[in-house]
């Protein structure tokens, strides 16, 4: 059934961070009201919420107070115990449920899902102990990827193996946590395709971006990818055929690899994604409205991409530079989003800010001269 949830409700997110954030902004814009649960007060989101509860995310007193003054709940990133979910669940309204979480949390789980799907995914093997691992290597060969089965993001819980030479880095990881084993990838690009699907059926999909990485961290994010229309089409199709067959609602990001002529599944976030933050500028609804509107079982909005663009991620250490540049005349069209985080640490992520221009040239000498002297 599509329940329809109409603005002066009240919108719970689980999660505080700048996901939630960017979800609250356009709820709050369309005259919802918002309430949190995170373990600290003073995050990103609860300085823009109505309501904060602060309480771990497994605590089920905290996770029934939050049902019981929401409308509808949400959340903002896939780390949360499905189990606990499913305990509560219906003491309220929470329409994507456990599944997603149940189905992204693990990583054999999750590219079994895709692979169910009839999607390709990198080979890979679990792997519980250092036996696993050499019999994992066996069948998959050098060079490979370590990962650890959950947590980890940005490039953390994971190992490149090369040879023999790179097991005892990793002898005591496999000895005491579950990981699997991935083939490498000898991909020419990476991709992702943000998708959305609400309580009603309705599936829309956002334009693809092309993703460049530095040190496992998302660096910038380009849209269009430059891609051919095929490929294009492609990876559209996949991301609508996916979260339809996994039956998934909301937003889901679709992290992908450009082999050849082909594309390769690599992972998927049940939620609004750092490479989606583009659709705030650049396109006529952004993935975090779009999101809300799926729960809320109202119309999803057919994404149109307004200018090409390019999001660039600003950790830490680019802060200060991010800031100095940005109110310079040149850069006078950039559009400047800061998380509301309190310290800028190495690596963190504090905010991102979105280069939109109509000429692809313009726009690409623009962010070439933004990031002439950007720290490393």
């Amino acid at each position: 059934m599509n329940k329809v949830i109409l603005p002066n409700s009240t919108i719970g997110i689980i999660g505080g961070g700048q996901l939630g954030r960017m979800m609250a902004i356009p709820a709050k814009q369309m005259g919802y009201k918002v309430a949190v649960l995170e373990p600290e007060c003073g995050g990103p989101l609860s300085q823009v919420a109505d309501y904060e509860i602060n309480a771990p995310y497994d605590c089920e007193e905290a996770l029934l107070r939050l049902l019981n003054l929401s409308d509808v709940v949400t959340y903002e990133f896939e780390n949360i115990d499905g189990n606990q979910i499913s305990r509560v669940e219906t003491k309220g309204y929470l329409p994507q449920g456990e599944r997603p979480l149940l189905v992204t949390q693990q990583r054999d789980r999750e590219k079994k899902a895709i692979n169910d799907c009839g999607f390709q995914t990198a080979p890979y093997e679990r792997v519980d102990n250092i036996h696993d691992l050499k019999q994992a290597i066996e069948k998959i060969g050098y060079p490979c990827i370590l990962k650890t089965i959950s947590g980890g993001y940005d490039g953390k819980g994971q190992w490149t193996l090369k040879s023999e030479l790179d097991l005892e880095n990793v002898q005591s990881v496999v000895a005491t946590t579950p990981c699997i084993l991935e083939g490498f990838v000898l991909f020419t690009k990476e991709i992702s395709v943000i998708v959305t699907r609400g309580t009603n059926q309705q599936i829309e999909v956002f334009p693809v971006a092309e993703n460049i990485h530095q040190n496992h961290i998302l660096h910038l994010s380009i849209v269009p990818a430059q891609i051919d229309a095929k490929l294009r089409a492609k990876a559209e199709e996949i991301a609508r055929s996916l979260i339809e067959k996994l039956d998934f609602v909301g937003t889901l990001a679709i992290e992908m690899f450009v082999v050849g002529k082909d594309l390769i599944v690599n992972e998927l976030a049940p939620r609004p994604h750092n490479s989606g933050h583009y659709t705030i500028d650049a396109c006529n609804v952004s993935q975090f409205e779009q999101h809300i509107r799926a729960i809320c079982g109202l119309p999803l909005i057919k994404p149109d991409l307004i200018k090409p663009a390019v999001m660039v991620n600003l950790l830490g250490q680019h802060l200060d530079y991010a800031l100095e540049m940005w109110k310079k005349p040149e850069f006078s069209t950039a559009k400047l989003h800061l998380y509301g985080k309190v310290e800028a640490k190495k690596n963190r992520k504090m905010g991102h800010i979105t280069f939109a221009n109509q000429c692809e040239v313009e726009l690409s000498e623009q962010v070439h001269q933004f990031l002439n002297n950007f720290p490393k």
